[in-house]
């Protein structure tokens, strides 16, 4: 079940790519931690930014997946459930940057620090800090090519495929994670004010 490269590579024991993925380590604080912001975090992204967009989340899933499978060869992680909790953790933190938090009443944050805290915290409660990391870099990973990336050069390097979204009988948005037009949409809507304009033009030529 556990991660190995050895026997996935060379025994083809290909089936601990995806089993690894669900254990959460032995019944006791640090899993009834991560399982809380599992549940929590996960649920809080499929009913915000994803809202209705279960292909780009199975999407994000999956590149945060196949990311944190790359990193694990190097850094001898067995299990990485509780990073993919994590990468979650972070996407929702950074698209929810005015979210004022509080830890246990002791002090206050906003959203994008919320991974950072829980670090501190499932470090000081036993789990290895490496697990928690790589689901931060991951979900930094995904946030920069997705949230950020585009603004910038306007291309778009995560968007999702359209035969991940025909697995889910949806059709691939014009508009990304925030509600921000993509160039794919500010291109059909110039193609539509040239339409316009055009039909409009038309007559007043032959009055002319």
């Amino acid at each position: 079940m556990y991660f190995n490269s050895k026997l996935i590579f060379q025994e083809y024991e290909l089936w601990r790519l995806v089993t690894n993925f669900f254990f959460f380590g032995s019944l006791g604080v640090d899993f009834v931690f991560h399982m809380f912001f599992l549940s929590r975090y996960c649920r809080m992204l499929e009913e915000g930014s994803f809202q209705g967009r279960s292909c780009d989340f199975f999407y994000m899933l999956l590149f945060g997946g196949a990311l944190l499978t790359a990193f694990a060869p190097f850094v001898n992680v067995q299990f990485l459930g509780t990073s993919l909790t994590f990468m979650m953790v972070y996407v929702w933190g950074r698209r929810n940057a005015s979210t004022q938090m509080s830890f246990l009443g002791l002090f206050n944050f906003t959203a994008p620090y919320l991974p950072w805290v829980l670090l501190i915290f499932s470090t000081l409660i036993g789990s290895q800090p490496i697990t928690d990391a790589l689901g931060m870099i991951a979900g930094h990973a995904y946030y920069f090519l997705k949230d950020v990336y585009p603004e910038m050069t306007g291309r778009e390097p995560l968007k999702t495929p359209a035969i991940v979204c025909a697995l889910f009988g949806t059709r691939r948005r014009l508009v990304d994670t925030n509600g921000v037009q993509t160039r794919a949409a500010r291109r059909a809507r110039r193609d539509a004010v040239a339409a316009v304009e055009g039909a409009v033009g038309a007559p007043r030529e032959l009055n002319e």
